[in-house]
């Protein structure tokens, strides 16, 4: 081994001959002023949002929201804390809420 370390693109581009025929001198989109505002979470939120995308937590959040205005019965309320605790276990901390009763539902509209 001749090498310190593994290049393996560049051992795929010698094999297949290409190695020194790239030219990427001025190609591609020059990046946003604001890509180098934001730390790469941040990015990566800002590219997610953009595309369309909703974490797990978020597409279970509006389950439960649509569940609550159309409960009616105890078995509602039952499928509806499931659905909590499964949430609660995903999202991030300041974001759990309690679970519901159909005794303070009205409470729990304006809250989901």
């Amino acid at each position: 081994m001749e090498r310190k370390y593994n290049d393996l693109i560049g051992e795929i581009l010698e094999r297949s001959g290409q190695k020194d025929n790239f030219d990427v001198k001025g190609k591609g989109k020059p990046l946003s002023k604001d890509y180098l505002q934001m730390d790469t979470f941040q990015h990566f939120q800002k590219i997610a949002k953009d595309a369309g995308f909703l974490p797990p937590w978020l597409k279970l959040q509006k389950d439960i929201s649509r569940l609550v205005h159309a409960c009616q019965t105890e078995k509602d309320v039952k499928e509806i804390n499931k659905k909590i605790k499964q949430h609660n276990k995903i999202c991030p901390l300041p974001m759990q809420k309690g679970l519901v009763s159909l005794e303070h539902l009205e409470k729990a509209k304006e809250i989901w």
